[in-house]
């Protein structure tokens, strides 16, 4: 593999299992699978992200950069109109970012996470 080329394959990679904090969700029963593919040990995260139905709080303090490989979600910031996000969008969240994340068909992204 290239020394300065990442490739998001998640062959070979652990998968994280997890799910939202219990008080923050909002409907359903999410779960999700990480495999971060990239951790520079300076804040910067790369993987591939899933998850199963549900809605939940979310509150960015980070930047992030996600393109929406499968699936239907709605991401809805706090006073403004529900986004829906199909396959083949991509889009930042940028910190500050308050509102709620919900799965309407299981969804998978690549993402890019700067703390």
């Amino acid at each position: 593999m290239a020394e300065h080329f990442l490739k998001f394959d998640k062959d070979g990679i652990a998968v994280e299992t997890g799910a939202p904090a219990k008080e923050k969700i909002k409907s359903g029963r999410p779960s999700s699978k990480t495999w971060n593919i990239e951790d520079d040990g300076n804040g910067l995260y790369a993987g591939i992200w899933e998850s199963t139905g549900g809605e939940w709080e979310i509150d960015y303090t980070e930047w992030e950069f996600l393109h929406i490989l499968e699936g239907v979600s709605v991401l809805t910031e706090d006073g403004c109109e529900p986004v829906k996000l199909v396959a083949g969008d991509s889009f930042v969240i940028r910190p500050g970012f308050k509102g709620r994340w919900k799965v309407v068909e299981p969804t998978k992204k690549h993402y890019v996470i700067k703390v």
